[in-house]
């Protein structure tokens, strides 16, 4: 439920907002606006303010909605009115109606986003883990524990901004400036190469690519949780049990444990466990269980974690109100621009169309984010906002993008575009977004299928 409700909330906000651009800026122009629907298809609730001539509507297909105008090439307009149709106002006009709605969606994101940059953001101290030999971080003899200060003299508050701000770089294939503090104190450069990764690495974890990866602190073989039910739970596992060698093998992190575990499903493994001082000898069966189409073994049982020392692995970025400003309008920049760039690499085939992304996966980072409280779920909201305003800004007839094409065409020739181009137009793009909405959807499912 809570990820319904979050999907269907964002939906209404996105939609909202978007259809509200359309419809202040054809008021200002003079347009009569006879519709404002929320969903397509049938009407579930319509409203007419006293004295408005505007209907409020409620349709049964929450995934969209619309702005409906008065307009000659949709239905017959009364002599009086005509001066107040979309199709007569200037051409200048109908590309301000037409770029309102991806142009309000971008605002939203910085609006969101300068909430969330007052409020405060959570996130991890840049301090990074294992430095992967023979990689790029490596070779710019970046080490274990360092802590990153800034990037081409941009500070980093935070790892998720260090990502970030990696990203386009990436994407250009430069190089970046590091700045880091050692353990010791001593402040360090560094110049980091990204022209080595490949197009095909920006579809997964490029920061593991580059060597790089957050630092955690070591996590003993100790038993935190059960589950119940469980097969650690059943063979007589408890919280606190220490596990000190496994068929065989001493343990001294619980990530070897878990290496053992799921590389034996359904196979019996010994266990050497101590107990308030005491040694005991168990045998266990890991569960059998397909993961991404292999079997894996899992015993259901989680490790013991300091609080205290994961607590001095947290931060959190806040600014003051015009710094934070600043940096929404930043952020909602860079994240449009990187969108673009993504598309664009899909389009010749340097990224993976498997990065589309459908309603299922969208309303599953929803729910996701809501449950990780507001302020994941506001900055969920910004990152679908801008993606929303992106795409309906491409040059694809049906989307706002196409249509401004289409005024443009017509501002440099000095008449509208003809019927006959128009038609040819409207069949290109449903075309194009019944692909990619079919490419979208079989993505969602065979992240379903293969978890």
């Amino acid at each position: 439920m809570t990820t319904l409700w979050a999907f269907v909330l964002a939906i209404a906000v996105l939609v909202v907002v978007h259809e509200l651009g359309h419809y202040w800026i054809a008021r200002w122009c003079g347009v009569k606006v006879l519709r404002f629907s929320v969903g397509f298809g049938k009407s579930l609730y319509i409203k007419k303010f006293a004295g408005g001539e505007t209907e409020w509507v409620i349709s049964a297909i929450p995934v969209g909605g619309y702005v409906k105008m008065l307009d000659e090439r949709e239905g017959e307009v009364a002599e009086h009115e005509l001066y107040r149709a979309f199709n007569r106002q200037p051409v200048v006009r109908r590309m301000a109606i037409v770029v309102a709605g991806p142009v309000a969606n971008l605002l939203l994101a910085v609006a969101l986003y300068w909430v969330l940059f007052m409020y405060g953001v959570p996130g991890l101290k840049p301090i990074l883990g294992e430095v992967t030999s023979q990689t790029p971080a490596a070779v710019a003899q970046l080490r274990e524990q360092e802590t990153i200060l800034s990037i081409n003299g941009e500070p980093v508050p935070s790892w998720q901004d260090l990502r970030w701000m990696l990203l386009g770089p990436a994407f250009q294939g430069t190089e970046v400036r590091i700045e880091g503090r050692t353990v010791q104190g001593e402040t360090v450069q560094h110049v980091l190469d990204l022209k080595v990764l490949a197009p095909g690495d920006l579809d997964s974890d490029f920061l593991q690519k580059l060597g790089l990866q957050l630092f955690q602190p070591l996590v003993q073989p100790i038993i935190g949780k059960l589950t119940e039910g469980g097969v650690a739970q059943r063979i007589g596992l408890r919280p606190g049990d220490h596990i000190r060698r496994m068929d065989g093998r001493t343990i001294q992190r619980w990530t070897e444990l878990v290496d053992i575990v799921r590389s034996h499903p359904g196979g019996i493994l010994h266990l050497e466990v101590e107990r308030s001082g005491n040694l005991l000898v168990l045998d266990i069966t890991p569960e059998a269980v397909n993961e991404n189409g292999k079997q894996v073994g899992k015993i259901g049982a989680g490790p013991y974690l300091d609080k205290q020392t994961f607590d001095t692995l947290l931060t959190e970025v806040r600014y003051a109100p015009p710094a934070a400003f600043r940096q929404a309008v930043r952020r909602s920049w860079e994240t449009a621009v990187v969108s673009l760039k993504v598309m664009g690499k899909m389009v010749v085939g340097e990224i993976s169309l498997k990065n589309l992304s459908g309603p299922i996966t969208i309303a599953d980072f929803a729910g996701q984010s809501a449950k990780q409280g507001v302020a994941s779920y506001l900055d969920f909201l910004a990152l679908i906002s801008i993606s929303l305003g992106v795409l309906n800004l491409l040059p694809i007839p049906l989307l706002d993008g196409g249509h401004l094409l289409y005024y443009t065409a017509e501002l440099i020739k000095g008449s509208p575009v003809s019927e006959k181009a128009w038609e040819a137009g409207q069949n290109v793009g449903i075309a194009l977004l019944v692909t990619l909405m079919a490419f979208a959807l079989y993505n969602d499912i065979s992240r379903l299928i293969l978890g």
